[in-house]
């Protein structure tokens, strides 16, 4: 009876924490901007590859509850507090679960990994995020305006608004306040500039410097959420990357007006 009593609590236990690991995970891909389709295949897999067949997961975008299929072990819920756009680390959980699929590794290497997630996924330093807004704000100026004169200080333009943007998410963290406030300062650099006879066309070198800002990823994972029958996700990454947007044209609308 004591060893029967003991094999139970030790399953019980286990069940837990394969939900609380399939919780984790779809906190961390939601959390990055992952679609909730891809978000739901995930935790499916990695439950039934630990065995919870009878699992059941209702994702949406502030919360996760998972449902482990059995009376003793109950449910899990996650709250999803925070959204941001980390490709690399949805890319690193799915690379998990394959390697759990097949064996690789066990579920407390699993969770140990998701646990320290950040540490194994690096995130690109200040200046090459803000090279690489320049580039795409610079490059997009000339292949969408053909506008070959202002590439430079629309890449100047682009790296200051990215740069604003960037700041603003750390130490402020009131969310739509960086996009109105970087979208002011794309506004504004772009009419100096112009003014001073170092651009061109204000316009051209706006629409460049916004770029690297457009909610682009929301409201393509809002489609893919809405065309897979989620009708809240989708929803609601459409009104927020909707909000997104109306916070940048508010912001080059400020800057118009004042400059």
């Amino acid at each position: 009876m004591i060893e029967m009593a003991d094999t139970a609590t030790r399953q019980e236990n286990y069940d837990h924490l394969v939900l609380n690991t399939c919780v984790l995970a779809g906190r961390i891909m939601i959390e990055s901007g992952s679609e909730m389709s891809r978000v739901n295949d995930t935790i499916m897999r990695i439950a039934k590859n630990a065995g919870l067949k009878d699992a059941q997961v209702y994702a949406t975008l502030t919360g996760i509850i998972m449902s482990g299929g059995v009376k003793e072990v109950g449910a899990e819920v996650g709250s999803i507090d925070k959204r941001a756009f980390d490709m690399e680390k949805v890319a690193k959980v799915n690379e998990l679960s394959r390697a759990y699929a097949a064996k690789k590794i066990d579920i407390y290497e699993f969770r140990d990994d998701l646990i320290h997630i950040d540490d194994l996924v690096a995130n690109f330093p200040l200046w090459l995020q803000t090279l690489g807004a320049g580039l795409v704000s610079g490059t997009l100026v000339v292949v969408f305006q053909n506008n070959l004169p202002d590439f430079w200080i629309t890449f100047i333009v682009g790296m200051c608004g990215w740069a604003v943007y960037y700041f603003l998410n750390i130490y402020i963290q009131i969310r739509f306040l960086s996009e109105f406030l970087a979208a002011v300062v794309v506004g504004a650099l772009a009419l100096i500039a112009v003014k001073n006879g170092i651009g061109y066309k204000a316009d051209d070198i706006i629409i460049g410097g916004m770029m690297p800002l457009v909610p682009g990823i929301p409201l393509t994972n809002a489609v893919r959420d809405a065309l897979s029958g989620n009708l809240i996700s989708g929803p609601a990454r459409g009104i927020e990357a909707l909000i997104s947007a109306c916070a940048l044209g508010f912001g080059v609308a400020i800057a118009l007006h004042f400059f």
